[in-house]
């Protein structure tokens, strides 16, 4: 645990703000400013001077990481290793003066390409060390699965954007990097490979994350596998397709992780959506041709400003939900899909519990939460 100067200036603010009715604006790196409610209420809190492996045990396949280290920074630490943060969390740099930190990866609760194999940032957070809404330094969970028991509340922290508290470190569960990676290449429809991808999601193949895009007009598929040598050897025999270079397509990944991409640069005046559906939905009722990763589980759709609910209803109906993700207009609210009122009053309970004085990112969750 970090005890030093910079955690006892963090709670003393904290307790201040909490007596005073003041609110503080969480913030790490900046790289992931964009997401979430605009939040314009309340002075910054960086959670940087917060940095640093605290422990590292690669046989136990465990790490231990302060809020404000760097993300890069701990997967080259981990690279060095042969292992990795299998979900491939987004950097999202997008200019930001600070690269992505750990603590807003799980804040931010965002995964890349290789999550619907993997499984989500979610599913590796062992423990977490928190500072609440009342200045208490709290811990949850551990650094192995069997800490685990009841309630998971180290979890809540992923995707609550800092509403419930500053995260101050997170154990992280890591695994060995795949000895054998390829990538291969399908001019198709968006139909078909859909089709194809629910046809291959059957099978025992060594998946790892798909990405469909429109080029020029032509539909492309580029799916790309991970495991054993001989398991990725014989799925390229047995898929077809052109195969690819790792070399030329290790770029391709991560600018598809990080929204890099010309689809996504070239967007113009329109606003970015994320429409999460079944692997198994059909193509969806859209104007504009989208990017379909996740095999099928996770849409990018480029809409005009005021699409939200033709969006939403389209969906709905497949199964799923619509984020508006990166608007072009940085003040637009309603971000998030609504919440039921039950949803909405577990929202409220946590809150309270958490930040009974509601200090933390007003609003960047929900606008009234």
């Amino acid at each position: 645990m970090p005890a030093n100067a910079a955690l006892d200036s963090m709670i003393e603010r904290i307790r201040r703000a909490a007596n005073r009715g003041e609110r503080l604006r969480i913030r790490g790196g900046g790289s992931k400013d964009f997401y979430g409610e605009p939040v314009s209420d309340g002075e910054e809190l960086s959670t940087l001077a917060l940095s640093g492996i605290v422990s590292y045990e690669p046989s136990e396949l465990v790490v231990t990481v302060r809020a404000g280290t760097p993300l890069a920074e701990l997967e080259r630490v981990l690279a060095e290793c042969g292992q990795s943060l299998p979900f491939e969390p987004p950097h999202f740099s997008r200019g930001a003066a600070g690269g992505a930190t750990v603590g807003g990866m799980v804040a931010a609760g965002l995964s890349g390409p290789a999550r619907a194999s993997a499984g989500p940032l979610r599913d590796y957070v062992l423990g977490v060390t928190m500072i609440n809404g009342r200045g208490e330094l709290v811990t949850f969970g551990g650094q192995v699965m069997k800490n685990v028991a009841g309630y998971d509340v180290s979890r809540l922290m992923v995707g609550a954007l800092g509403t419930l508290g500053l995260i101050v470190e997170v154990s992280l569960k890591v695994l060995p990097a795949a000895p054998a990676e390829a990538t291969l290449k399908f001019e198709m429809p968006q139909a078909d490979a859909l089709q194809r991808l629910n046809e291959w999601g059957g099978r025992p193949l060594p998946l790892n994350a798909s990405c469909w895009v429109e080029d020029e007009g032509r539909g492309v598929l580029y799916l790309r596998l991970r495991g054993a040598i001989a398991a990725v050897e014989a799925a390229c025999g047995a898929l077809g397709g052109e195969r690819l270079r790792n070399e030329d397509t290790a770029a391709d990944w991560i600018a598809c992780r990080d929204q890099q991409l010309q689809w996504f640069t070239g967007r113009g005046e329109r606003d970015l959506w994320r429409v999460s559906v079944p692997q198994t939905a059909p193509m969806l009722e859209l104007a504009d041709s989208p990017i379909v990763e996740w095999h099928g589980a996770q849409r990018w759709v480029r809409a005009e400003a005021g699409q939200d609910a033709r969006i939403r209803e389209a969906a709905s109906r497949a199964g799923g939900h619509a984020t508006l993700f990166s608007p072009k207009d940085r003040n637009a609210t309603h971000r998030f899909a609504p919440l039921s009122p039950t949803q909405g009053r577990i929202h409220r309970e946590l809150k309270r519990e958490f930040d009974p004085a509601s200090i933390f990112n007003p609003g960047r969750l929900y606008p009234d939460l």
